[in-house]
């Protein structure tokens, strides 16, 4: 789906400082080979999640078809574009229960599209500063927003996000499945991992890449690893009773 989008985003990706220097963009990597990989790729992972089960193969295909969509009309509609962007994230999540054969939980399902939101908003926000009045032209959707609006909706869905933690993690229903009262002490970790995001995002003009943005600030990624340790513990050591 990757192939797929930046075939079609060919064009304007040649026009963006970064982007530019991506295979299909660049010329390094021919059309065709990318559309016949990308053909191959999506076939091959729909009938591999068949393998494992029927119920993964139709979430498979969901993903494939939603983000078909994306790459051709819904990338061009203000709002529905991130929308589909994050609806991408949860069916991720819920292809993981799925996999794994474990219940698909409210909690999953509104924590992954606040956060996939959230990253998504940024994401538009750092093209729309990054490319200044140059914007539009690599991205015609950019047109309909400005940093204020993002700022205003990213305000919304930071707020939503630690709301939607803090509930899950003093539920008593996620105190008896994971077998700990104690996961509130996990809020502070959640807390400055939205808000160290935010500043690069703000301050360092980051946010174009999320993966690559916790890879390389290295506080983000201590948090994020002090997060999931304390979690462990918690669920797994006498600490967590």
């Amino acid at each position: 789906m990757y192939l797929v989008n930046d075939i079609s985003d060919r064009h304007a990706d040649q026009q963006h400082p970064l982007k530019r220097e991506r295979p299909i963009a660049s010329g390094a990597l021919a059309v065709r080979t990318a559309g016949a990989t990308a053909a191959v790729l999506a076939a091959g992972g729909v009938l591999a999640a068949f393998v494992i089960g029927p119920a993964l193969a139709a979430i498979a295909g969901a993903y494939t078809a939603l983000l078909l969509a994306y790459s051709g009309p819904l990338k061009h509609l203000v709002i529905i574009d991130v929308l589909t962007i994050a609806a991408g994230f949860v069916l991720r999540a819920v292809a993981g229960a799925v996999a794994v054969d474990v219940p698909i939980r409210f909690w999953l399902l509104v924590c992954t599209s606040l956060l996939a939101l959230f990253l998504a908003f940024s994401k538009r926000r750092h093209e729309l500063v990054l490319l200044g009045d140059g914007a539009v032209g690599h991205r015609p959707i950019l047109e309909e927003y400005t940093p204020y609006l993002l700022d205003q909706m990213i305000a919304v869905v930071t707020a939503s996000t630690l709301i939607a933690y803090t509930l899950f993690a003093i539920s008593p229903e996620t105190a008896e499945r994971l077998g700990t009262t104690r996961l509130p002490v996990t809020i502070p970790f959640v807390l400055y991992g939205i808000f160290r995001y935010l500043y690069l995002v703000h301050q360092k003009r980051g946010g174009g890449s999320p993966a690559e943005l916790l890879l390389t600030d290295r506080p983000l990624l201590a948090c994020v690893g002090l997060w999931a340790l304390s979690v462990m513990v918690l669920m797994y050591s006498p600490l967590g009773r």
